[in-house]
């Protein structure tokens, strides 16, 4: 269906957890954060029942995220019901990859279109800096299990100054060699996204565009989101930009996030939302789709990063509301 800026909604990103096996500097403290009480996240059923109504009014691609979604006992059974939901056409997972190795043969053999990968370096010190954690090979080996058997994948690196020069070499060099897809997503004033600052993509760009003497070009090819990829002429993959805070990509948004406890969130930037398992849980199930409209029509402009503070804007962390 379309919102009431015209903009057609069709992708629904899912949260099955707020809880996760790491603790990046900017997603979260060290000492991890209040997870939610397993009686308040929405249950398979439940997530189904909803997915089901949103095909009805135009959802047909579904992203399951978390926290870190592979947590969630049983998820390969809830992407598998999902996939064999009638109307959807695409179901992708995002996740940091240290149980990928466990999970990549179940999650092939339950229809997995693509999974995403957050890689934030690609130096085992610099990744348990980051992450606080040293699960540095065990997201290395995830990585290489799901390329062996065929996964589609897409790494997804945060943009920030402190990445080296070889670092982004070496990124572009896993394009180069396989048919993954290489992402930098701009760090969003979010939670602990606030206590850094923002690199601009077009800085990484033009950094590449150094290493490799201007030889990338734009790519013809997108995806469901707001990247802008990037392809050089030996390049198996694509090297791709998400950049809400440099350029605002708003207008052309498609998607609404549901969280783990059943909120319908239409907006990173703003607290404002609709708890759809409140309507399933009241005996209100008659009235989830009339709910899930009206929310979607009312679905905000633009966010407002860095613009005149707001009550409405969104205080809680990206694992607390869905990555």
């Amino acid at each position: 269906m379309k919102d009431r800026w015209s903009r057609e909604i069709n992708y629904m990103r899912i949260s099955v957890t707020d809880q996760c096996n790491l603790r990046c500097c900017y997603c979260m403290p060290e000492e991890g954060i209040p997870s939610i009480d397993k009686s308040e996240l929405l249950t398979f059923d439940e997530i189904e029942t909803i997915v089901k109504a949103g095909v009805s009014i135009g959802i047909n691609a579904i992203k399951i995220t978390g926290g870190e979604p592979l947590l969630r006992d049983d998820i390969t059974k809830l992407i598998k019901n999902i996939k064999n939901i009638d109307g959807i056409k695409q179901v992708t997972l995002t996740t940091n990859g240290v149980l990928l190795e466990r999970y990549a043969d179940e999650l092939k053999e339950a229809g997995i279109d693509s999974i995403n990968i957050n890689v934030p370096t690609l130096t085992k010190e610099k990744y348990a800096s980051i992450t606080r954690r040293n699960e540095f090979i065990q997201m290395i080996q995830g990585i290489r299990k799901a390329r062996d058997i065929g996964i589609h994948l897409k790494l997804n690196c945060v943009s920030r100054k402190t990445i080296t020069d070889e670092e982004l070499y070496g990124f572009a060099m896993i394009a180069k060699h396989y048919p993954i897809d290489i992402r930098f997503i701009e760090m969003m004033p979010l939670g602990f996204g606030k206590l850094f600052d923002t690199y601009s993509n077009d800085k990484i760009l033009e950094r590449l565009k150094a290493i490799f003497q201007d030889k990338i070009h734009l790519s013809t090819v997108s995806g469901n989101g707001p990247a802008v990829y990037y392809e050089f002429d030996d390049l198996v993959g694509k090297i791709g930009f998400v950049s809400a805070v440099s350029h605002k990509f708003c207008s052309d948004c498609n998607r609404i996030r549901l969280s783990a406890e059943g909120e319908l969130k239409l907006c990173l930037n703003y607290d404002e939302g609709v708890s759809l398992r409140d309507v399933l849980r009241n005996g209100n199930q008659d009235l989830l789709l009339s709910v899930m409209e009206q929310a979607i029509f009312e679905k905000p402009q633009a966010h407002c990063f860095y613009e005149e503070a707001s009550d409405k804007v969104e205080m809680k962390n990206m694992v607390q509301i869905g990555g």
